[in-house]
């Protein structure tokens, strides 16, 4: 018998997804993407509401369902019950994707000290991601109807070679940590549920678009591509990472940078 997944045009349809930090950036192409491949999606969203409800809109207008849930993932219960009413929405999840993370870059946080910085990431994009990512695991892994599942957790390519410089020391420290965990979570919940993690290089995200001179072109140097990344470049990515074309993908991560140009 052929194992050859049949081409889908909606191939996510009928699955629920949950994707955090989706009110903008990369969460938010992420969660158009899948739900333009079919899945019904929880879009989350913290300080953004009115950002989240304008996500939502655009899956609706694609003819899909979503719906909106706010929470402070940083604060432990918070994350525990927001994770409670994401699974709840629609009896069960099978895609959650870890995109969430605290914006240390722009904004009021950019002039925070280092140590304040470096707290931040750790509360939202690595606690978060191991908190979230272990309570739902273990829910796709138990439940009765239908075990199974997808999490996808974002890194960053440039964790395990390192950057020099205050910011290359705190991502390569967080996004380090959770592209191990990913590999050691999808172990844990083998063979059920798959975990994977995506390895974004050089997106033109809100700090890129106002980015210097000097990293507008350092960004293209150092992709093959020649280019700037997208966020859609990610979604694209998470999207076949999590239908079932991917079957036999589990413990990865994938880098989404054009090819990265060592100099």
């Amino acid at each position: 018998m052929s194992s050859v997944v049949p081409f889908q045009a909606t191939p996510l349809l009928g699955h629920v997804a949950v994707v955090t930090g989706a009110s903008g950036g990369i969460g938010r192409a992420i969660a158009l993407e899948l739900a333009r491949c079919g899945a019904a999606l929880v879009v989350h969203g913290n300080r953004h509401a009115e950002r989240a409800e304008d996500v939502a809109s655009e899956i609706r207008a694609l003819g899909g369902d979503a719906a909106v849930l706010l929470a402070d993932l940083g604060a432990p219960q918070t994350a525990g019950e927001f994770a409670t009413a994401a699974w709840n929405w629609r009896s069960g999840v099978d895609i959650w994707v870890n995109c969430a993370g605290a914006d240390v870059l722009t904004g009021a946080a950019a002039a925070w000290p280092y140590e304040q910085k470096l707290a931040a990431l750790w509360r939202v994009d690595v606690l978060a991601t191991i908190h979230l990512s272990r309570l739902i695991g273990g829910r796709m892994v138990s439940r009765t109807d239908r075990p199974g599942g997808v999490i996808l957790n974002i890194g960053w390519d440039q964790a395990e070679q390192g950057m020099a410089g205050d910011s290359g020391e705190m991502f390569a420290a967080i996004k380090g940590a959770v592209m191990a965990f990913t590999r050691s979570l999808a172990q844990s919940l083998a063979p059920h549920v798959r975990v994977n993690g995506l390895a974004p290089g050089w997106i033109r995200t809100a700090w890129g678009a106002a980015a210097s001179q000097y990293w507008q072109e350092r960004a293209a140097r150092q992709s093959l591509r020649g280019r700037w990344g997208t966020a859609e470049d990610v979604a694209r990515a998470a999207a076949f990472l999590a239908s079932p074309a991917a079957d036999f993908i589990t413990g990865q991560i994938i880098p989404v940078n054009g090819g990265f140009r060592y100099e």
